[in-house]
């Protein structure tokens, strides 16, 4: 397995799971902390990406950490939460629970590991 393996192993989990593979996009960025993958889905697939209490994005997280393993290289992924239709994400809503926190940090409060 090579490093862009990562890739198409995340595309390939992801666009499995949504309704819209089309507007898949990953960005994968190396610096000195590892391997950043950033993914973007469309805003009606966020759902099956997160899954409920965010087990899928567990799931997703726990499997790259294994495809990174394999490459002696440390995988972290970042789901962007989209856009709203008026231009802001959910969580900058003055009624938001998160308090403008974005969906990562929300997960990892969560303490699911």
């Amino acid at each position: 397995m090579t490093m862009a393996d990562d890739v198409q192993f995340l595309e390939y989990v992801v666009k499995s799971l949504v309704n819209h593979p089309d507007d898949v996009k990953i960005k994968r960025t190396v610096d000195e902390m590892g391997v950043l993958m950033t993914l973007d889905v469309n805003p009606e697939d966020m759902g099956k990406i997160i899954g409920r209490s965010g087990n899928t994005a567990k799931a997703i997280r726990i499997l790259l950490r294994v495809v990174g393993m394999k490459n002696n290289a440390r995988i972290n992924l970042k789901i962007n939460e989209p856009a709203t239709s008026f231009g802001r994400r959910a969580s900058d809503h003055p009624n938001s629970p998160e308090g403008g926190r974005n969906l990562d940090e929300v997960i990892d409060d969560l303490n699911l590991e």
